[in-house]
């Protein structure tokens, strides 16, 4: 497939790209400084851009069968920058004809397991209650996703590690995996790229934990 990626810099993004190439995908990745891509390969194209601006992204989505996003603040400082640079994309795609996209959010922003524990519950609390501003820039992304005209996928992890991939994970459409606390951010890659082509996962939110 072709593909393009966003945020391809960061964890989850490097991730996507290095196993989308070794999958044989011919990928573009959308980035704001390629110096800080370390991933290569054959079937690589770096694309920088500005993406406060829909009309310099329409190139990198044009013509690519399946657009992934791992965009997000880096730090609570940057809280509302997901739904900011999500929405650019979002009108570069279509502007360009370009329907099937899938960005990363974040567990608690979706619903909790019925399954959980008490312990499970207020540590979900917990966190949203410290990370709030976070994530409500994630529920006004994962709204600007719903009013638009793309075929989007939603992605929600728990807690990121870094860790090798394993492609033992569990996935819930429309909830969340039961005492699911941890993923590896090569793992939440291999999802996405796994979901890219599921027309069961097409404007839904997906849970995934081990």
């Amino acid at each position: 497939m072709k593909l393009a990626v966003f945020g391809a810099t960061g964890g989850i993004g490097q991730e996507i790209v290095r196993q989308a190439l070794d999958a044989g995908h011919q990928v573009t990745a959308v980035v704001r400084n390629p110096a800080g891509l370390t991933v290569t390969g054959e079937a690589l194209e770096v694309f920088r851009a500005d993406l406060t601006d829909p009309r310099a992204v329409r190139p990198a989505v044009a013509g690519r069968e399946v657009v992934l996003s791992a965009l997000g603040a880096r730090s609570r400082k940057d809280a509302g920058v997901a739904t900011r640079l999500t929405r650019t994309v979002l009108r570069a795609m279509e502007a360009e004809g370009t329907r099937r996209l899938l960005v990363v959010s974040a567990a608690p922003v979706g619903p909790e397991p019925k399954d959980d524990g008490p312990l499970d519950r207020v540590a979900r609390r917990v966190v949203s209650a410290v990370l709030k501003d976070t994530y409500a820039d994630l529920l006004e992304m994962e709204a600007e996703l719903a009013r638009s005209a793309t075929d989007w996928t939603v992605v929600r992890p728990p807690r990121l590690q870094n860790r090798p991939l394993t492609g033992r994970y569990r996935t819930v459409v429309g909830g969340f995996p039961a005492k699911g606390r941890f993923v590896s951010r090569a793992d939440v890659a291999h999802a996405m790229l796994a979901m890219a082509d599921d027309p069961r996962t097409v404007k839904q939110g997906i849970g995934v934990a081990y």
